[in-house]
């Protein structure tokens, strides 16, 4: 499955069931050694929240859900990982089937709903790898039944404190009906003020720093992104990731009757309204606060871009399904090359250099 190999098994994969699938890969990895990956051109180091990313390339949430495979994903080249979304309780998500594949598009539909095994086991597993190298976040996700939501969070940031180096605060998911309407300033103020209490009284007791993430919609009006940004500076949040998945479907889509299924839309359509959304969100925060950019980075221009806009580090998940591991190693020696091209040493200078200009469309 590494490397050069998933062009050999890519058509096999892609004759089963996307979750079926995906499932056949994480059992995979599972089996794999946890090696430890070849280090990283010095000029593709990123300081961040206080931490040392090797490199800017991360794993988005959703790929290991259930937290079983975050050292085997890191040996594959990422700068980091960040696992889940995580529930307080176990659920199942949504009926089956819930994830579709829009290969002319290079896109993938999801409405899985958070399937978790809950806090207890996700726990559990991280507290087995605790004190392994490489850098881990978590995203954190309401129970869909949950009476109070934001109690959830505060249980889920309590009790994972320690175990990740950060942990992000989803109320973007499209697919947990009223969880986007904790985007809501008077609701976000709630939750990440009780998010940020949990935290410091867990960090406290443990000795331990753990960063606190928002991840945002990229369908935000600007005065709700207004709001957002307002609030987590406010709260004293780390970053902001921008964006989970749209539930707009652009008409440039290829793969139309499977455009019509309900969820959210990752993947190369997403780019362009997500990279917009993260140079608004970069004029709003300036430097004072890292942002990940995530949402369609499918090549190294595409990553090149996300930095350009205001991206310190990147995220990708989709892509992974249609070229595989070897996009990583592609996509950090393009930006090499580019770094070489333009003579600089390192990435922040290009950081949100044109953020102005890409937040306009």
């Amino acid at each position: 499955m590494i490397g050069g190999a998933f062009p050999l098994v890519r058509p096999f994969l892609h004759r089963l069931d996307p979750e079926a699938a995906h499932q056949l890969t994480i059992r995979s990895l599972a089996m794999a050694p946890a090696l430890t990956p070849a280090r990283d051109d010095a000029r593709l180091s990123v300081a961040a929240m206080g931490l040392s990313f090797p490199n800017p390339v991360g794993l988005a949430a959703g790929y290991d859900k259930q937290c079983e495979v975050p050292d085997q994903l890191l040996a594959l080249g990422f700068g980091f990982v960040e696992l889940g979304g995580v529930t307080p309780r176990p659920q199942p998500g949504n009926p089956r089937p819930r994830v579709f594949r829009l290969a002319a598009d290079g896109a993938v539909i999801n409405r899985f709903g958070l399937n978790s095994d809950g806090l207890s086991r996700c726990r559990e597993r991280l507290r087995r790898r605790k004190g392994r190298p490489g850098i881990v976040g978590v995203n954190l996700g309401a129970n869909k039944d949950s009476a109070d939501r934001i109690a959830d969070y505060a249980t889920l940031v309590a009790g994972l404190c320690g175990l990740a180096d950060f942990l992000t605060i989803n109320v973007s998911s499209p697919n947990t009906p009223g969880l986007r309407d904790l985007q809501g300033e008077a609701f976000l103020d709630a939750l990440l003020a009780r998010a940020v209490e949990a935290r410091d009284r867990a960090d406290e007791a443990a000795g331990t720093r753990t960063r606190l993430l928002l991840k945002i919609a990229p369908d935000l009006a600007l005065d709700a992104l207004d709001a957002m940004t307002a609030t987590a500076t406010t709260r004293g949040l780390d970053g902001l990731i921008v964006s989970n998945t749209t539930i707009a479907r652009p008409d440039t889509l290829r793969e139309a009757a499977l455009g019509a299924e309900t969820g959210g839309l990752s993947g190369r359509p997403l780019f362009s309204l997500s990279t917009r959304m993260l140079a608004q969100a970069r004029l709003r925060v300036g430097e004072a606060m890292p942002l990940i950019g995530v949402g369609g980075v499918d090549c190294a221009e595409a990553a090149w871009t996300k930095i350009e806009a205001g991206a310190s580090l990147v995220q990708l998940y989709t892509a992974l399904i249609y070229e595989g591991p070897g996009l990583i190693p592609s996509i950090k020696e393009g930006i090499l090359a580019r770094l070489t091209a333009e003579g600089l040493d390192g990435l922040a200078p290009v950081v949100g250099r044109r953020a102005a200009e890409i937040a306009q469309g």
